[in-house]
């Protein structure tokens, strides 16, 4: 495991007055390792944008499934009401989240039900209950994957997931994301990964909550204090990426890349040669909202796209950042 940076390696730009960048996609992942959906706004919430993560599909064990294992789960199709992007809404007995995938019947999930409670599910270090979408999303998960698996929803009601203590205070939590609430790319970065490809590779392989622009490849690896519109953000930890953007995202087919080429320009052994990461591959960076500062009061807590992205203090180098 990596450490935090020293606050004696960040360094703060000129100005803070200029935007670095701005918001050029948002998107959210209701299902762990289903597609996601690019909105054009969405509302923050302490645990991440608003509908991000809230359910996974887990095995017989309870364990979750995702990409690394089932690599079908890229191809299910979510649908959210169009209202439930909006930042007060909240869903009745008649709001459904859709589930579409080859070969399968669409199913439809009650967004406000009452729910059986299922006890040790686990994502990475996380073990809790959980709230079971019950026999009907059971089946059609288990009849798509093969597996006996169930459909659950994170059980806001008596659980907390805490973001790892080395890397950030308490007062951070999130769903059943890998273990973070936000991750923040640029589309520049992905620019500069794609003329080393032999075949270029669209955004979604990365899976990011927040997609920037304007400013240049890679330098979100710096970004230390974060203001994105009013809201105060923190780069927390950068990405070191599993074998999910080897999967095809319109195919569920795996391959090599982009990993086999990041391994000779983002490997450890090569932007941080003095950590012992060095076999793992970096592309992006994970933050957490500052939510109990004072930009987070009142309402109006939404990103929206074309929100610029200002950097207020940054650290000197990808080596000098937490990973």
């Amino acid at each position: 495991m990596g450490v935090a940076a020293s606050t004696s390696t960040i360094t703060t730009p000129e100005s803070s007055t200029t935007p670095e960048a701005k918001i050029s996609g948002i998107f959210i992942y209701p299902i762990k390792s289903c597609r996601g959906i690019s909105l054009s706004h969405s509302p923050l919430t302490p645990s991440g944008l608003r509908w991000d993560r809230q359910w996974v599909v887990v095995n017989s064990k309870g364990r979750a499934c995702t990409q690394r294992v089932e690599p079908k789960l890229a191809l299910v199709e979510i649908e959210l009401p169009p209202e439930a992007f909006l930042e007060h809404w909240e869903p009745t007995t008649d709001s459904f989240m859709v589930l579409k995938a080859p070969g399968m019947e669409p199913l439809k999930v009650c967004l406000n039900k009452q729910y059986e409670v299922a006890d040790d599910i686990t994502v990475w270090e996380w073990t809790g209950s959980a709230w079971d979408e019950g026999a009907e999303a059971s089946q059609w998960f288990s009849d798509y994957l093969g597996n006996p698996t169930k459909l659950v929803r994170f059980n806001t009601a008596t659980e907390v997931r805490k973001v790892d203590p080395d890397y950030v205070e308490e007062q951070h939590q999130t769903f059943f994301s890998d273990g973070y609430p936000f991750l923040l790319v640029s589309q520049e970065s992905l620019d500069a990964l794609n003329k080393l490809l032999e075949e270029p590779i669209p955004m979604n392989r990365f899976r990011p909550n927040i997609l920037v622009e304007g400013c240049e490849p890679y330098s979100e690896d710096l970004w230390r204090d974060i203001k994105i519109s009013r809201f105060s953000f923190k780069g927390v930890k950068l990405c070191a990426r599993c074998k999910v953007p080897t999967i095809n995202q319109e195919t569920a087919i795996g391959g090599s890349e982009p990993t086999e080429t990041m391994m000779k320009f983002r490997s450890g052994q090569v932007i941080r040669p003095n950590d012992k990461n060095k076999n793992k591959v970096y592309f992006g960076q994970n933050i957490v909202w500052n939510w109990r500062d004072s930009s987070a009061k009142g309402d109006g807590k939404v990103l929206k796209l074309g929100d610029p992205v200002y950097v207020n203090k940054k650290v000197s180098s990808s080596a000098e950042a937490a990973a």
